[in-house]
């Protein structure tokens, strides 16, 4: 993986390990060399992220919509600032510079994100690994209704399983490498992933 897309919060919630997590997680990525894609903050979850890549000399890459640029306050540090005119076109950009993906902690905007990408890759539309950083058990909960969804028959155990979860950077690093994607569904054709 040379690039991932972190999702999480413009917000810094109330759990300080959640920003350290952050930091580590920005700093992990530009030591390995890996280039950080992610909303554009400077403020909360988002800005402790991409400092913590920025501090070890990482490489950045924020994409934000333009009526954004004043409530969210983009990184003036930024390697590259990426405006665009919506926020699917904003999705669409850093699917598009990723090749993984990893949440963090945030709120609604946070888990839509997440979840258009897992129901792209659920419909065979990209084969990228997805995972969770689950600092101190933050999605315990809604990993919880995603299993009984799964016990309801709403939800494949194997789509399930396509999200990757760990409390820890490099345990959750180490899975998203070693991910082995689902076969494409026999109804995809190449040209739509």
């Amino acid at each position: 993986m040379k690039s991932i897309v972190v999702f999480c919060g413009s917000s810094e919630g109330t759990d300080f390990q959640v920003l350290v997590s952050a930091v580590k997680l920005g700093a992990t990525l530009a030591e390995g060399n890996i280039t950080l894609v992610y909303g554009a903050a400077k403020i909360g979850v988002m800005g402790k992220v991409a400092q913590g890549a920025l501090d070890k000399g990482g490489k950045v890459i924020g994409v934000i919509p333009d009526f954004l640029m004043l409530k969210e306050v983009y990184h003036p540090g930024l390697t590259q600032l990426i405006i665009t005119e919506n926020m699917h076109e904003r999705k669409l950009k850093m699917h598009e510079l990723s090749d993984g993906i990893i949440t963090l902690p945030g709120g609604y905007g946070t888990l839509e994100e997440l979840f258009e990408m897992i129901t792209w890759a659920q419909l065979g539309l990209h084969q990228k690994p997805i995972g969770i950083l689950n600092t101190n058990g933050f999605y315990d909960d809604l990993l919880a209704m995603l299993r009984k969804m799964v016990t309801q028959g709403f939800l494949k155990k194997e789509n399930y399983e396509m999200l990757l979860v760990d409390e820890t950077v490099e345990g959750l690093l180490k899975k998203m490498k070693e991910y082995k994607p689902l076969p494409l569904p026999k109804w995809i054709q190449k040209d739509q992933v």
